[in-house]
């Protein structure tokens, strides 16, 4: 079989820092100029393009392998691809200088660099050392740290103003913040690929233009603020397994320091996935919707958009609804999309509504406090309504999917009962609320919906 016409492996490998590989010597950079000529040019459908692990020519990277022709390429840089696309797979003629035509030589190369590799794993194996993988799940929060502090610091956006001579004193200047300081933040910002640095003067990287400046086309830096006050609830989590709870203040009583950005960073993921939220519901079946908790109201936007005769409610906090009522009326929506003030963990939140989204909730609160919230939202709904609930939906041992087992880790260090819950678990809470047809729906990404029916 050959549903393809071209067939290209593309090495990736990263190996410990100092060793050859195709990703220290640019094959990112490679492989992501080829995605972008393959689809400029329309050949998305003739040529596969698979990344791959070491092709065992480490030291003449990036390497690359074409098949049915068995082509093996060295040393191809983004300049290159365009020729290897317009002659190699355009014309069926491979580009020469880039060819490796000894295959005696090929295979002794590999051989040799297979023969070292399995070596220097025996040689660890044999010292007892912590294998590079997980020295480097430790020590993640140092590059984590380092960009988490450059957004705290806003330098991304010190960098864009200081334009073409971003020099370190100004740079300084601009952040209040000490030349030594900054000079050793700016230079881990380099060797991480946020920022570039020639004779002295620095310069964003595209992600970092993109995502991390002021007046950046998808400013993130409001959301990732969330992760600052995320990292330090993290690092109480030795004593919250001790105790088995974090004594953390409600969300009705936090700050703005804390409000703002959180609500940022929810409405961040909620503009992916709430389109896809308000298809697989199926919003033109809904015509009065509560969003309970909604947040920014991403998702009651969504679904007034994909349903222009829908109404909703989005009910939350005080501090929160401001928020979400200047996203409506960015949306247009303000004739449609009203805000309620309340709390979801006490308050009735009226009747009449024939759909109930419980986006991203249930896992801020304990058992009894989902059973309590959801014969709430029973009462809420008319005879036929229907509650949705989107959230991470747990193996039965709660081992899987991983992204629920670290986000269960986050509710203990976040909330006094939270965490992430089975479908048995919401089937007995639907259930006992008095909901039938409980079935899970899976969605794209971390979380799925749990839908059920008020009879």
């Amino acid at each position: 079989m050959q549903p393809f016409r071209f067939h290209v492996f593309a090495c990736e490998q990263r190996k410990a820092e100092g060793l050859p590989s195709c990703y220290a010597r640019g094959s990112a950079d490679t492989i992501d100029a080829l995605r972008r000529e393959l689809a400029d040019r329309g050949l998305a459908d003739v040529v596969q393009l698979t990344t791959t692990g070491s092709l065992g020519l480490c030291e003449r990277g990036p390497n690359l392998v074409v098949y049915p022709d068995g082509v093996w390429y060295s040393g191809v840089r983004p300049s290159d691809v365009p020729e290897i696309v317009a002659e190699h797979f355009g014309r069926g003629r491979p580009v020469e200088r880039l060819l490796n035509r000894d295959a005696a030589a090929v295979r002794e190369e590999i051989a040799t660099n297979r023969d070292r590799a399995l070596a220097a794993l025996r040689a660890r194996d044999a010292a007892g050392v912590l294998p590079d993988e997980w020295n480097d799940t430790i020590r993640g929060y140092q590059p984590s740290r380092v960009v988490l502090s450059a957004v705290e610091l806003d330098v991304f956006s010190a960098v864009a103003r200081a334009g073409p001579g971003a020099r370190l004193e100004g740079l300084a200047r601009d952040t209040g913040t000490s030349v030594r300081g900054l000079e050793i933040l700016l230079d881990a910002l380099v060797a991480l690929g946020l920022l570039r640095k020639d004779a002295g003067v620095y310069a964003n990287a595209p992600v970092a233009a993109r995502y991390l400046a002021e007046d950046s086309p998808d400013d993130a830096r409001a959301a990732l603020r969330h992760d600052l006050s995320l990292w330090q609830t993290w690092s109480g989590l030795s004593e919250c397994v001790r105790t088995g709870s974090a004594h953390r203040r409600e969300m009705s009583e936090r700050g703005d320091d804390w409000t703002v950005p959180f609500i940022a960073a929810m409405h961040r993921n909620a503009a992916l996935r709430a389109p896809l939220v308000a298809q697989a519901v199926g919003a033109e079946r809904v015509t009065r919707l509560l969003d309970v908790g909604g947040g920014s109201g991403a998702y009651s936007i969504a679904f007034a958009q994909a349903n222009p005769a829908l109404t909703a409610v989005v009910f939350d906090l005080a501090t929160v609804v401001p928020i979400a009522e200047a996203h409506v009326a960015e949306a247009g929506l303000g004739a449609r999309v009203r805000t309620k003030v309340g709390d979801l963990r006490q308050d009735a939140f009226g009747a009449g509504h024939d759909l109930v989204l419980l986006s991203a909730i249930c896992h801020m609160l304990g058992p009894d406090e989902n059973r309590d919230l959801l014969r709430r939202v029973f009462a809420a709904l008319e005879p036929g309504g229907r509650v949705a609930i989107q959230d991470h939906v747990m193996r039965d041992d709660r081992t899987a999917p991983r992204a629920g087992a670290l986000f269960a880790v986050n509710m203990l260090v976040g909330t006094a009962q939270g965490g992430t819950f089975t479908l048995a678990e919401y089937r007995s809470w639907l259930e006992g609320a008095g909901f039938r047809d409980v079935r899970q729906l899976p969605l794209p990404g971390p979380n799925d919906l749990v839908l059920a029916t008020r009879p």
